[in-house]
């Protein structure tokens, strides 16, 4: 069972939350701190993420014990990425519907990588072929509630989702997608849901959700493999 905790814009423009951020994200049991790289990137926007600060980054993922990952959004994100020797890779939905060319580019690599489905047929997924590939169940609206979920997988060994990335309030559609089979779980993650810097803090957990979740989370998954 694998947990993202997807930090993404959450730390506002100030980098220098992004250590806490990560220091919480590892209490709360994530496995993986999330971020974007090349999305709202220029020198006067909100994500802007010079070479040394994201070496600061790293290291400190490396202190708490907690892997680094960052989405990769354009060219220039992913020739950075290569500059810090990233472990793994995730897809966002946008760039998996625009951008095939720079997700193959991303996949020949041969390193783990997790592609979110929210903007693309579900039932004709590409790039099935590389057995680097985790495919995430996703719906790309902020938020999204419960009526949009109707179509989440009822099994997901029986489909061709190993996991499902979250937009949904609070943390009770992650827990179900659980309970159905997923193995890896991405949830926005953050210090402040009420914080209107950006949309994602709403649809975010807090530390002491997401501890929540991986706690129960795991639990369910452990008794799905000894067949409960």
């Amino acid at each position: 069972m694998k947990f993202i905790a997807e930090i993404g814009l959450n730390h506002n423009g100030n980098l220098d939350l992004c250590h806490e951020l990560i220091r919480q994200a590892k209490w709360a049991g994530a496995d993986i701190a999330k971020f974007q790289l090349g999305w709202r990137d220029k020198k006067d926007e909100i994500n802007h993420i010079p070479l040394e600060a994201l070496k600061q980054i790293v290291k400190s993922c490396d202190y708490y014990d907690i892997q680094f990952m960052a989405s990769i959004f354009n060219e220039e994100a992913f020739e950075l990425s290569k500059k810090i020797n990233q472990k793994a890779y995730k897809i966002a939905s946008r760039t998996l519907a625009d951008n095939p060319v720079l997700v193959e580019k991303i996949l020949k690599l041969n390193k783990p990588t997790f592609l979110s489905t929210g903007m693309i047929d579900k039932d004709n997924l590409p790039f099935k072929d590389y057995d680097n590939v985790d495919f995430l169940w996703c719906i790309s609206k902020y938020p999204t509630l419960p009526s949009d979920l109707i179509n989440l997988p009822k099994s997901f060994e029986e489909s061709n989702f190993s996991g499902y990335s979250d937009h949904s309030i609070g943390i009770e559609i992650p827990l179900t997608a659980i309970a159905r089979g997923a193995k890896i779980i991405e949830k926005h993650f953050t210090l402040d849901k009420s914080n209107t810097t950006i949309r994602d803090h709403s649809l975010s957990a807090t530390p002491d959700e997401y501890r929540i979740l991986t706690s129960l989370g795991r639990n369910i998954f452990k008794n799905n493999t000894i067949g409960v």
